[in-house]
């Protein structure tokens, strides 16, 4: 499958999972890495930046990845086990591995992005997808963007949201320009509804973001009716 990937450029993106298990995911990912991102980004590793140790493990890899000659591919996430992994850590007696507040893993958030976007326009290599539905994140990363001279064009830089969740963010980047990615859940709904209560959970804006998005989309209506343009052409 990895080889039918790389032969016709498609990316796949290794999900992350629970503190316990992810040491093993990770190891796994890198290996792949190692042999399939040597001409370009094609295996994407998942950092949960809700994790303390999110910005060591983000900067680690990417060190790794400069000296082993391969090419550095992430997907940001803020996480979605922050309950599982407190209660765990309290049962057990160790360290919280997550940040205290979402404030504090939006900086997190943040920093790591910033260093993977700086990573990117050193050398054009690495690739990272914005697995986000916060607007300011998404400001965040095209202000940065900007700053570096990171064209939409060169698809180094992805956005990724949840079909059926903050259209209003997905269909201007997409308009813009941008790469834009709309997450499809599949399977039984006994499995697809935890995950996606995780989403909500992790996502705690969301119910906000949705009364916006339907105030956008019946001004967006209103105004093509009364101007008559009904259809719109993307810019790019």
């Amino acid at each position: 499958m990895l080889q039918c990937a790389l032969e016709n450029g498609v990316r796949l993106m290794v999900d992350a999972e629970q503190t316990y298990f992810q040491p093993a995911i990770s190891k796994l990912t890198l290996d792949l890495q190692r042999i399939y991102n040597r001409e370009k980004p094609i295996v994407f590793n998942t950092y949960q930046c809700y994790l303390k140790e999110a910005y060591k493990n983000v900067t680690m890899d990417i060190e790794l990845s400069k000296k082993e000659g391969w090419c550095f591919a992430a997907k940001l996430v803020r996480g979605a086990y922050m309950y599982q992994e407190r209660e765990r850590a309290k049962e057990l007696q160790y360290e919280d591995p997550i940040n205290p507040d979402y404030e504090s893993t939006s900086r997190m958030y943040h920093r790591c992005l910033r260093y993977v976007l700086d990573e990117i326009a050193l050398n054009r290599k690495a690739n990272v997808m914005v697995a986000s539905h916060n607007e300011d994140t998404i400001k965040h990363t095209l202000i940065r963007m900007n700053e570096l001279g990171l064209l939409p064009t060169e698809n180094k830089v992805f956005f990724g949201q949840l079909l059926g969740m903050c259209d209003q963010i997905s269909f201007p980047l997409g308009q813009a320009g941008f790469s834009v990615y709309k997450y499809v859940p599949y399977g039984p709904v006994s499995e697809v509804m935890p995950y996606l209560s995780r989403r909500a959970q992790e996502n705690r804006g969301f119910m906000k973001g949705a009364q916006k998005e339907r105030e956008l989309l019946w001004k967006e209506l209103k105004r093509r009716l009364l101007s008559g343009e009904l259809l719109y052409t993307p810019v790019y």
